[in-house]
């Protein structure tokens, strides 16, 4: 407009001094997106400053490394242990917190993950999204100019892994060599396993119906990597001598509970009697939430096995080692 005075773009005060909306991120953002993207000593840095947290002895002693930053969560899927740990975390850091469910942000009216992105990185630190489609987060990342931290998407659930890792070497030491059984779903908390199995060196095998596999494209990663990765038909020679036996919901969100699935899940619950073909000191393993009776029993859940509570406090201290990671490490 004629005799308006113009300025040129602001910079972004958040740490990456980017002079436009609109550029993408540079290559030293550390973004926490799938742990196909990370490399192996990068994961177990990770996993170490979140077991120094736990201790009580955090990375240099700095109780409070985050103070004076923010963390945006964007909810586009329920959540309890998700949101209720990445936000205690964040605090216990130091930092603060912004929450915004898909019908409360201008997401849930048209926004662009990209619009949105550009203009959460000038109020935030570091983005955790819980989304569906793995699209949305790659574009959340490509144009956000801050950390972007996947909370979970159809495909992948990378943090809970993290946490069940950390959980498993808490009661059993280093999980490389090991044999971690999965039986169910070939759904996105599976996916992850299949590329944890590759990061960590542990052997998988995977129970699931042929009509519930996991997606190829992430069996022919793991292979690529020299994973020991196997598909199993049987629920029991699967679990057969495992250290760890790990299975999940049979109706993820936004999934319809038709009994065809249920029916084609039932061989695959996790009972006393598959358990008792695990090792006799195994652990058994569940994200949570657990439909209890379907792809798993009370005995098992409340049994000896079980690490269920100790998994899901995990993913506190887990993503503290995320968090660290992405803004002070």
């Amino acid at each position: 407009m004629a005799g308006q005075a113009t300025h040129p773009p602001r910079a972004n005060p958040r740490g990456n001094n980017l002079k436009a909306a609109g550029i993408r991120p540079p290559p030293r953002l550390k973004h926490f997106l799938d742990l196909d993207r990370i490399d192996p000593r990068t994961l177990r840095r990770i996993l170490d400053f979140g077991a120094a947290f736990k201790r009580g002895k955090p990375p240099k002693g700095r109780a409070k490394p985050l103070a004076g930053r923010t963390l945006a969560m964007i909810f586009e899927k329920p959540s309890t242990r998700t949101r209720a740990s990445f936000q205690v975390a964040m605090q216990e850091l130091g930092g603060q917190v912004v929450v915004l469910g898909g019908p409360e942000s201008q997401l849930g009216r048209g926004e662009t993950i990209a619009d949105t992105a550009r203009v959460l990185s000038r109020y935030a630190d570091v983005i955790m999204i819980r989304t569906d489609d793995p699209a949305k987060l790659r574009e959340m990342a490509a144009y956000a100019s801050v950390p972007v931290i996947n909370g979970l998407t159809d495909q992948s659930h990378p943090c809970q892994i993290m946490g069940d890792i950390m959980t498993f070497e808490e009661h059993r030491g280093s999980i490389q060599g090991r044999t971690v059984a999965w039986s169910g779903d070939g759904n996105n908390v599976a996916a992850s396993w299949i590329q944890a199995a590759a990061r960590f060196r542990f052997r998988l095998r995977l129970a699931c119906p042929k009509e519930l596999a996991p997606r190829p494209a992430v069996l022919a990663w793991a292979k690529g990597e020299g994973a020991e990765v196997t598909l199993v038909g049987d629920a029991a020679a699967a679990v057969a001598g495992a250290d760890l036996v790990v299975t999940d919901t049979w109706v993820s969100m936004g999934q319809t509970g038709d009994k065809r699935r249920r029916r084609l899940l039932g061989p695959y619950r996790v009972d006393a009697r598959l358990m008792a073909r695990a090792k006799k000191d195994a652990l058994f393993m569940h994200c949570l939430p657990a439909h209890r009776g379907e792809e798993v029993t009370d005995a098992v859940m409340d049994g000896p096995h079980s690490v269920v509570w100790d998994e899901a406090e995990n993913r506190l201290h887990a993503q503290k080692g995320i968090l660290y990671w992405c803004l002070a490490d």
